[in-house]
């Protein structure tokens, strides 16, 4: 028999979107699966809908490190897939991802490629940008992981708000660990995009970022680079073959830039090192 692959997907309120990303999964082509859904205590249908698709179900809070890790801890695979609700998958990720593991001891963390979609100009705008970061080792973060590797350093650092998706694959790259990718991709819904609500997620996670840039301080040159990444300038020809977009793209990109600085400033690393 084939091992066993955990998909785990956290939640908070997503009755509009949980249903996509389960019938995403129980239509892989890898039929040795399991759902282990981790809800922050939704006030609407999610957990419903979920326990229509046979998901076994958890509460767990406040921040989705702890949710993650939690659904890890109670999973029952050999490997697992770290999903956010408004995610789905094209039907080969399982089985492309699981043979990597089998084919290749070594391999520890996989990148499952991500396309976004949405609706209106600014969620174009958004996915045009995503389209950027396809390969672009910098951005794109690991989540698919062998359950042996994900608990031997721990799991998400529950400290580290919104940068846990690149503070756990550092950690385990800076150990040796071998991190690939396969080629089938996830689909991100964007849903209907808002620059303002996108740079307050961003205020958000930069406010909390002092103990990611105290452990990465080489990361401050990409993760800290929101609106001159290297990616833009290699891809140049994207940006005038798609000018409208590629000026929405900026005007997301400064937005979002300003919510970050605000919410740098607010975590205490700029007075830390005067």
């Amino acid at each position: 028999m084939r091992k066993l692959a955990s998909c785990v997907i956290t939640t908070k309120n997503e009755e509009s979107v949980i249903k996509d990303i389960l019938s995403s999964i129980v239509t892989q082509s890898y039929k040795n699966f399991e759902i282990v859904l981790v809800d922050n205590y939704s006030t609407d249908r999610t957990r419903q809908i979920a326990k229509g698709f046979f998901v076994r179900v958890f509460n767990k809070g406040p921040e989705r490190s702890i949710q993650r890790n939690y659904g890890v801890e109670v999973s029952k695979g050999d490997c697992v897939l770290i999903l956010d609700a408004d995610m789905t998958l094209t039907k080969d990720v399982l089985k492309e991802g699981m043979d990597k593991f089998q084919n290749d001891s070594e391999v520890g963390a996989l990148i499952v490629p991500e396309k976004s979609y949405g609706m209106g100009f600014w969620a174009k705008c958004k996915v045009f940008e995503r389209g950027f970061y396809i390969g672009d080792e910098t951005i794109e973060a690991p989540r698919f992981f062998k359950k042996s590797v994900f608990e031997k350093f721990g799991g998400y650092d529950d400290k580290i708000t919104g940068l846990e998706d690149w503070d756990l694959p550092l950690r385990m790259k800076k150990s040796g660990v071998k991190i690939d990718r396969i080629k089938s991709v996830i689909l991100h819904n964007e849903r209907k995009f808002s620059p303002i609500k996108s740079a307050k997620k961003k205020y958000y996670y930069a406010s909390h970022s002092k103990l990611f840039l105290g452990r990465h301080p080489e990361q401050i040159f990409t993760k800290g680079n929101l609106f001159f990444r290297p990616v833009f300038f290699k891809k140049w020809k994207e940006l005038i073959f798609h000018p409208v977009l590629a000026l929405g793209m900026f005007v997301i990109k400064f937005t979002e830039g300003i919510g970050a600085l605000a919410g740098i400033l607010n975590s205490g690393i700029v007075s830390s090192k005067l």
